[in-house]
């Protein structure tokens, strides 16, 4: 009796031990039967290449506006898909946010021992990659590539193409509760204009349970995941790349640059009849540069006179104003109006902005050289030191070390070209409502300079952070955040930034106040914009 209890207990044991190792080991994933189908994947990659729609079953091939295919029941076993969105859901996300984006995203997942989690990746990396490479008529490499991401109420992605070094197709596999397009989250594809630059949507895929889709990669593949609407689901997906040779992309469309021009011809009168008096106040504007020049930035509360401010604000909302939006949506997604439809009280405060008188105002808040009658701090001592040059120049040629007059025209060449250089400014009559934003992009970082940003925000007195709209200055090519300056009513915000630093408008989500009561014309909120160059 005791050598066969002793067995049993050694049983047991082993029977635990093999039940803790199956529960770390890989589930097998079974794909749709559409994909091992010879016949299927021959008549994918025809159509593939020839950019023409295919379909049979549960797969569909669609070329426009760029080619992508939908393949929905991709996991056959119902268990399978259900055990690994409990995994998924068990993992640690993390907040995503910038100009782009705003999601929770996992770790990558390409080493995660989860059994549902290593039995997706083995599958789609293994045989998968095998009947994509076919259908493409290339050799993907190995690199694998894939993390999950959660999507919840106001989380988007914004419109971007995806092309990075050696990502040749992308893929998402959606894990979601019965979805609706009016839950938002859809991934929407758009068309391109000759530049190669984005232009309107023209499909939006809803998200669907166990349903896989992939694209290619490319100069034309632009898409977006639009803005989650719904309070109490939850977008969750396996998306990642499958690596192989990039697809030669054309020279990058440069955008012409946005046209300056000096002050216009209005004296202190323009100011004496918009402008708070308390900033008119020499000694006060003295203490506003010295803020100015500790921090580089300031808002101004209260800028413009009260019965200015308001007369402005109803102004804004009239209907005569033509707004047109302003792309590409991979750069920016906003209404500017047109100069000509503004009405008179708004067109007279957007001159007050453009004013020599303001130019000058502008010079005495900051320090900065918008005005011949300001000159920058250092001019004293660029006078000494080119009286000091000037003299060391007679001393040289008099002792026979001059050659000839290059060194002193060069001198007169550079005090001339001081003495020429023009302040100037570029402004903009803008409207922000839902669905609103800029984004950092690389024309933008290429042409950064010194500048001073100026935005005077109407009609944005109930507005929140957390509806986004505020602007961020980031450090090029870094994710700090240097500031975040948020509309307020009649508050004049000064930025000066450098070379290093660049701007986005947050997306603006569905919480904000976009819709009037009883109406469908488009609220938000308004904003002259300018920049200022010495």
């Amino acid at each position: 009796m005791a050598s066969k209890r002793a067995q049993t207990e050694s049983s047991n044991t082993d029977k635990k031990k093999k039940k803790k190792k199956e529960k770390g080991c890989e589930e097998t994933a079974e794909i749709c039967s559409a994909v091992e189908e010879e016949q299927v994947k021959r008549a994918v990659k025809e159509a593939w290449s020839s950019r023409t729609q295919y379909s049979l079953g549960d797969l569909e091939l669609d070329c426009h506006p760029f080619p992508h295919c939908i393949i929905k029941n991709f996991l056959r076993s119902k268990s399978f898909v259900e055990n690994l969105q409990r995994e998924l859901l068990g993992l640690n996300f993390h907040e995503k946010s910038n100009d782009l984006y705003k999601f929770k995203q996992s770790d990558d997942l390409k080493k995660r021992t989860e059994p549902h989690i290593a039995g997706l990746r083995t599958a789609l990396f293994g045989p998968f990659r095998s009947w994509l490479g076919d259908v493409l008529g290339v050799e993907l490499e190995s690199t694998v590539d894939i993390s999950c991401a959660r999507y919840e109420h106001t989380d988007v992605l914004l419109c971007h193409d995806d092309e990075l070094e050696g990502r040749r197709v992308a893929f998402i596999l959606y894990l979601v509760p019965p979805w609706q397009s009016s839950d938002g989250g859809t991934l929407d594809l758009y068309t391109t204009d000759g530049n190669f630059q984005p232009q309107s949507i023209v499909k939006s895929l809803v998200p669907s349970w166990n349903t896989l889709v992939l694209f290619e990669v490319s100069p034309v593949s632009f898409h977006q995941v639009s803005e989650v609407l719904s309070q109490d689901k939850c977008r969750l997906s396996l998306s990642g790349w499958f690596h192989g040779p990039s697809l030669e992309r054309p020279p990058r469309h440069i955008e012409p640059p946005v046209p300056r021009s000096p002050h216009i011809p209005r004296d202190e009168t323009v100011l004496l009849e918009w402008i708070n008096p308390v900033y008119l106040d020499i000694s006060y504007q003295e203490q506003i540069q010295e803020e100015f020049e500790e921090s580089s930035e300031i808002q101004l509360k209260g800028f413009l006179k009260e019965e200015k401010f308001r007369e402005v604000s109803e102004a804004l909302r009239l209907t005569q104003i033509e707004w047109t939006k302003r792309g590409p949506p991979n750069k920016r997604y906003y209404d500017v109006a047109s100069q000509d439809t503004l009405p008179q009280c708004v067109s007279t405060c957007w001159e007050l902005l453009h004013s020599e008188a303001f130019f000058l105002l502008l010079s005495n808040f900051t320090g900065l050289r918008l005005h011949y009658l300001c000159p920058a701090d250092d001019d004293d001592d660029d006078d000494d030191e080119n009286n000091e040059k000037e003299k060391k120049e007679k001393e040289d040629a008099q002792d026979g070390k001059a050659t000839g007059s290059s060194s002193g025209s060069t001198s007169a060449s550079a005090s001339k070209e001081k003495e020429l250089s023009t302040p100037v400014c570029s402004g903009e009559v803008r409207r922000w409502s839902h669905g609103d934003y800029t984004l950092l992009h690389d024309g933008e970082a290429a042409r950064a300079e010194y500048a001073l940003d100026l935005v005077l925000p109407f009609g944005c007195g109930d507005w929140q952070s957390e509806f986004g709209g505020y602007t961020c200055y980031v450090a090029n090519e870094e994710d700090e955040e240097l500031l975040t300056v948020y509309p307020e009513d009649n508050s004049l915000a000064l930025v000066y930034r450098d070379k290093e630093t660049l701007k986005f408008v947050k997306h603006v989500n569905h919480r904000s106040p976009s819709e009037s009561a009883g109406s469908s014309t488009s609220r938000g909120f308004y904003d002259l914009s300018f920049v200022y160059y010495e």
